[in-house]
């Protein structure tokens, strides 16, 4: 089969194969076909809708991204093939999988103030934290059902704990410039329309400045938060006669004028080293957590002895901080500079970056590695803008301009959705998007 027209004069020709992991209807005719060498990846993807439309009547437009030898392809073939140094005289296996960018952009979902932070671990919700000093819980774009009270200034991070439970009950943990962790507990099943109103079951007080981050071991046991006093706070997040039950926390005893209820923890241990605000936390293992500071510093602690095992520095603030990718090993970072970075800890004797990403215009604040993909990873920017990232190519996979205003936070939600809060008061959420 050859493909005739203008582009075959403009250009030379090559042999391709089109090969995919997708299955069916997915799956184009395996034969050889020659194709002009000055295609790119759109004219690569009208080329296989009209391969999969010849063998499916009923075929629906799909948008492809193409890998040679692993690499995303990101300009003609012909120049793909000159800078990599690959032969055009043998058949070229080309592998194409789903285009990743939204295909859909739902309602912002409006707050009073800044939207500070997210978390889209729970399929079910989304949790906000905001300027106003409420975290909300959202079931979907523009349905709040759940307003979190108690905080006395704006909140800063915000977690699910044990996020994928079995049940509908859940505990969420809050953090704030008033120096406190707040824990409540929320059940999305209860929700009948109507917005409800719930205060902490329990304070968390132990930092001597405004707490800018948190995040839950793994198991959703404990949490640990970071703070402009330099330190980091470990905490039980449940009662420790409960037998690891967090649910069931009883409320003291008060008298009546006392306005709030509830019982206060203090942190079972702390980590020290940083030298200035602990900006970000992550808790991938149950004994390993990570710390980014605006010290320029990341540190690897062991939980059980206080200690840091890494200490890494990058020559920059850093804002945010996240662990994932190829076997959860990979760290990515992102700071007072447009450049998302990301390490590799594993790969002995360097500190320098294995990628860096350069298309934001200004700080970044937010980075978040997909679950379930070794490649895939969202950044948010001071820019305005959130830009979704395969380490596959150096070019961001989509750029997302739903803000309006300074990006704060970015999370992924439902695998295939992306949540974002900014300074103009906005969670958006970006959707059907195909990273699998």
């Amino acid at each position: 089969m050859d493909i005739d027209g203008d582009a075959e004069e403009a250009s030379r020709r090559i042999r391709v194969r089109f090969v995919t992991k997708l299955k069916p209807p997915y799956k184009a005719p395996p034969t050889s076909i020659a194709i002009p060498t000055n295609l790119t990846r759109f004219g690569l993807s009208a080329l296989v809708n009209n391969l999969l439309k010849a063998g499916n009547a009923d075929w629906k437009i799909e948008a492809f991204d193409f890998l040679i030898d692993g690499e995303l392809v990101r300009m003609s073939l012909e120049e793909f093939l000159l800078a990599k140094g690959i032969s055009a005289e043998k058949i070229l296996e080309i592998e194409y999988i789903k285009a990743v960018a939204p295909r859909k952009k739902e309602d912002p979902s409006l707050h009073d103030d800044w939207v500070s932070a997210v978390d889209g671990s729970n399929p079910r919700f989304i949790l906000t934290g905001c300027y106003d000093g409420f975290g909300r819980i959202w079931k979907t774009a523009g349905v709040c059902t759940h307003l979190l009270e108690g905080h006395t200034g704006a909140i800063t991070s915000v977690c699910i704990l044990d996020p994928l439970g079995s049940d509908g009950r859940r505990v969420v943990a809050t953090a704030s410039k008033d120096m406190t962790l707040r824990l409540f507990e929320v059940n999305i099943e209860e929700f009948q329309g109507q917005l409800k109103k719930i205060q902490s079951f329990q304070t968390l007080r132990g930092h001597n400045a405004s707490v800018q981050c948190i995040a839950a071991e793994p198991s959703g046991a404990k949490i640990c938060s970071g703070s402009w006093d330099c330190r980091i706070n470990v905490w039980q997040a449940n009662d420790s006669d409960s037998g690891g039950d967090f649910m069931s926390v009883k409320k003291r005893k008060v008298d009546i004028e006392d306005e709030e209820p509830k019982s206060e923890g203090e942190p079972i241990s702390t980590l020290v080293g940083h030298t200035q605000c602990v900006s970000s936390v992550v808790w991938p293992e149950h004994e390993t957590l990570y710390s980014a500071s605006w010290d320029h510093s990341i540190r690897r602690w062991d939980v059980e002895t206080g200690k840091d095992s890494m200490n890494m520095y990058c020559g920059k603030v850093i804002n945010c901080l996240d662990v994932g990718g190829e076997s959860s090993s990979l760290i990515a970072a992102g700071g007072s500079d447009p450049i998302l970075r990301i390490w590799d800890p594993r790969k002995p004797g360097t500190l320098a970056p294995t990628f860096q990403f350069s298309s934001h215009t200004s700080w970044i604040s937010g980075c978040k590695w997909h679950d379930n993909s070794w490649y895939h990873l969202v950044s948010a920017s001071y820019d305005g803008k959130v830009m979704l990232w395969d380490l596959r190519t150096a070019w961001p996979l989509a750029v997302i301009d739903s803000h309006e205003d300074k990006v704060l936070c970015a999370d992924w939600w439902k695998s295939n959705c992306v949540i974002s809060g900014g300074a103009d008061s906005k969670l958006c959420i970006s959707s059907e998007i195909s990273v699998m």
